[in-house]
């Protein structure tokens, strides 16, 4: 019995090979895209968040309460949800709602609020102490963003980005239910559809080593930060 299973799940591969090697490319797309573009403007807002909050260097009630409560309101909307409800604001920007890019404005509107919040908490681990000793040797506003808080922040920030990842494969392949690619795509197609547990059984396989590979890799990256 195992000798079959093992048997039609390696004509499976062989079979599929070239579509397992497509849809891992466009996984790796997707999420490459979107985690570059949320990063940036997920940092730019955690930033800010931290730095408008009360007693802080650019306090601004009125900044930090609207963006607080607009990023609540992103992050607590499921992923199909918001994938749906963007729909003529994603065709608008990118001509199309399937495929790649279809899948990458969703995307990065799921989670550019997640790493926001990720990159505001390892910011808030940041010393008092050591910004406002900073403060009290001259250093600007800027610096001490730049130079203080980001730097000290980076293993933290490390550690965000890689959860922000993990969570964004997972998206990408839920993405596949709409026809966008990638992994999440072949095993509704193929796995589910047309009830190939085969296929579906090897693009598990897929993501679980595409996560591990990228969790550690994260780690082993802030653990070099630490000892700096």
């Amino acid at each position: 019995m195992w000798a079959d299973v093992i048997r039609n799940y390696f004509q499976s591969f062989a079979e599929y090979g070239d579509l397992y090697w497509e849809a891992t490319l466009e996984t790796f797309a997707m999420v490459g895209y979107a985690l570059a573009i949320s990063a940036v403007i997920g940092l730019f807002l955690g930033v800010v968040l931290v730095i408008t909050r009360p007693d802080h260097i650019f306090s601004h009630r009125f900044v930090y309460q609207t963006l607080n409560v607009v990023i609540n309101i992103l992050r607590s909307l499921p992923f199909i949800i918001l994938m749906v409800a963007i729909i003529p604001l994603t065709k608008w920007i990118v001509g199309t709602t399937i495929g790649v890019k279809g899948a990458i404005v969703p995307l990065v509107f799921y989670t550019a609020p997640y790493i926001a919040r990720l990159m505001e908490s390892a910011l808030l681990e940041v010393d008092r102490g050591v910004i406002e000793a900073y403060q009290a040797m001259g250093a600007t506003r800027v610096q001490i963003i730049t130079r203080v808080m980001l730097k000290e922040a980076r293993p933290g920030l490390i550690l965000g980005l890689t959860i922000a990842t993990i969570s964004l494969i997972g998206a990408s392949a839920m993405a596949g239910v709409v026809g966008a690619g990638g992994l999440g795509d072949v095993a509704i197609r193929f796995g589910y559809q047309r009830w190939e547990p085969e296929v579906m059984v090897t693009c598990v396989i897929l993501l679980i080593v595409l996560v591990q590979s990228i969790q550690s890799l994260g780690e082993w990256i802030a653990r070099r930060l630490r000892k700096r």
